[in-house]
This record gives C-alpha cells, structure tokens and sequence, in this order.
C-alpha cells in the first residue's frame, strides 16, 4: 500500500477549503456518500492532481451475525476501482441486527456498536472479513471503535482481540487514538496496553478526531478541535511504530481553513518529534 502521509477526511461542506490546505497528501471519503460514475466536481478535481482518495466504509456491519450484503460489497469494490484507491477502510463493528432468519424484524441501530470480545464473535467477523476480501480489489483495514458500553463475558482484551483477526485473516488496520481515548475515560481501558497487544506491522493509518468531556464522559464528537491527551496517545503509537498515514477527522462544526490547517500542523508536530527522538 506504500506511505500515504498526512490527510483529512473530505468532506463536501470542507471541500474548497481542502483543496487550498498546503500539504495535505491524501483524503479519506465516506463510501456510502459516493456513487462509482457520479463523483463530485470537487473530489474529481482532487484525483486529476494527483491526491490519493481511500474510501472509509460505515454500514457493511462486519461483526454482525448477517453475512456482508454482496450489492453493498460491489459498490464498495466498484468506488475503490474508480478512485484507484490503495485501499478500503470499514469498522469492527455491527449495525444492524434481526431479519427473517431471526423471525424479527430487521432493525438498522444507525451507529456503530460495538462486538462482544469472545471467541465465538471473533469467528463470525473472520469470517466476514474473509468474504469481503474475496469481493474487494484492494486490501481492507479495520477499525476501532469508541464505545460506551462493555459486553459481559468478554474473553479477550480489545488488543488481542485484533491481534487474534490479523492473525487469522490477514486483515489491515485503522487504529483510531480518538477512539482509545474515550475508550479509556469511558471504560477505563488502556491505550498503551491496547498498543502494546496489536501488530504494529498491520497497521495502515491512523485517525485522529476531536471530542470533549462532560460529565466524567468523552463523547467522540468530530466535531471538536483535537485535544492534547488524543495527541499524546498518538505520540505514543508513534513511539512503537511510523504510521503509513494520519488522517484527520471532522465531521461537524467546521472551522475555517486555518483552524484546519492547526490542526494538521499540530498532527504533524507529534509525527516529528517522533522521528526525531
């Protein structure tokens, strides 16, 4: 897949303002907001010049019970052939649950929620995650959720969790520092121990996003600046291993272009004091 560098998720409410932000290497799409053959005069404008574009999918549902839908697969497969992308990005995550084979009806949570880390959970993603890769052009990275809630009967830490899925599918992935974080303010969970258990050597980039607390909670919010304890996590990943790419998110409340531009400086700063020590 070869280095990406430094990004930012494109977004259309941003899109002028990306295509003026000095340095930006590449750009991270959602895949359900495109269609093959129908791409933006922006993002098009982006691909002529040169900028890499890796599409980021949210509704695949891999950790669920259901199979991956197959249409949902070839249009992921068709807009990564489109976009020449490296690679395509999903979730470690389910989305949806019921459907006649639970004599329910089908239910669409519309959020990401998060898998029970036991064994039996880690043999239905597998193979999920292997069907996919059967259908998808590129390689397919993962990634970590934020998540308030814990599963009882949980058998593995998240880390050996992902460690155990690279292991056995080969699988990328997406490690999210946003997402440790507020997965350690909100279950307490540690980052560097999460970082210590996951093949370094898997990971294909990184997300960083901002949030904010209230009420002894983090809430992930995209919508934030990035905060210096989610910088700080990133240091450390950057301690074990130089990330292919760093992305930054923004899903919300978008600043104008210098405050974009801050915050993919301060990105960039972690990544070199990193280099340097």
């Amino acid at each position: 897949m070869g280095h990406l560098g430094t990004g930012i998720g494109w977004r259309p409410e941003i899109a002028d303002d990306i295509a003026r932000l000095p340095d930006v290497d590449w750009v991270e799409v959602v895949a359900e907001n495109l269609c093959p053959g129908r791409l933006p005069d922006p993002l098009e404008r982006l691909l002529a010049r040169g900028t890499t574009v890796v599409p980021h999918g949210v509704s695949l549902g891999l950790g669920g019970a259901e199979r991956p839908d197959p249409a949902g697969l070839v249009a992921l497969a068709e807009l990564a052939e489109e976009l020449d992308a490296p690679l395509v990005s999903e979730h470690i995550a389910f989305v949806r649950a019921g459907g006649p084979l639970t004599a329910s009806p089908r239910l669409e949570a519309g959020h990401l929620l998060p898998v029970p880390r036991t064994r039996d959970a880690l043999d239905v993603l597998c193979a999920n995650v292997r069907i996919a890769q059967q259908v998808l052009p590129v390689p397919l990275a993962l990634e970590n959720i934020a998540a308030y809630l814990t599963w009882p009967g949980e058998e593995l830490t998240e880390g050996r969790f992902l460690a155990e899925l690279v292991e056995r599918t080969g699988v990328r992935l997406l490690v999210d520092v946003a997402n440790l974080h507020t997965n350690h303010v909100n279950r307490g969970e540690d980052p560097a121990a999460f970082l210590d258990e996951v093949p370094a050597w898997a990971i294909a980039y990184v997300h960083v996003a901002g949030g904010f607390e209230k009420d002894g909670l983090w809430h992930d919010s995209h919508a934030h600046p990035v905060t210096r304890p989610v910088l700080d996590v990133l240091a450390e990943l950057c301690s074990r291993v130089t990330p292919p790419g760093v992305l930054l998110e923004r899903d919300d409340d978008f600043p104008e272009a210098g405050g974009l531009a801050a915050e993919l400086t301060a990105i960039r700063g972690v990544l070199h004091e990193a280099h340097r020590v």
